[in-house]
């Protein structure tokens, strides 16, 4: 049974930074792109970013370009988001994802598995 499990979502003054850590059971997922993705209220869910299987390559939405930062560690299953310079509108449910490509991934359709989401929120 795949399981994906985020954590580290919590609330922060705007300016301020969050790590927020995506563990992966259930699967070997060092062979797959992951992604981040959120959804605030009354909004769809979009893309944040995302990282290829092998981390070298990575993709980020233009909103959050030069402020966040994604990772990943195969070895321990673990994928991560670096957001430094949080702003009150990136306040949302984020969601961790993994893609059925090798490749860094934007669009909802070409994720499989989501995770249950983490509470992210920014104060003005």
């Amino acid at each position: 049974q795949v399981q994906l499990v985020e954590s580290g979502g919590g609330l922060v003054q705007a300016g301020g930074s969050l790590r927020l850590s995506c563990a992966a059971s259930g699967r070997t997922f060092s062979s797959y792109a992951m992604g981040w993705f959120r959804q605030a209220p009354g909004k769809e869910r979009e893309f944040v970013a995302a990282i290829s299987w092998s981390g070298h390559s990575t993709k980020y939405a233009d909103s959050v370009k030069g402020r966040f930062t994604i990772s990943r560690d195969n070895a321990k299953n673990t994928m991560y988001l670096q957001m430094n310079s949080l702003k009150p509108e990136d306040t949302a449910v984020y969601y961790c994802a993994v893609s059925r490509t090798i490749l860094a991934v934007t669009a909802t359709r070409q994720y499989d598995y989501w995770g249950q989401g983490t509470q992210v929120t920014v104060s003005s």
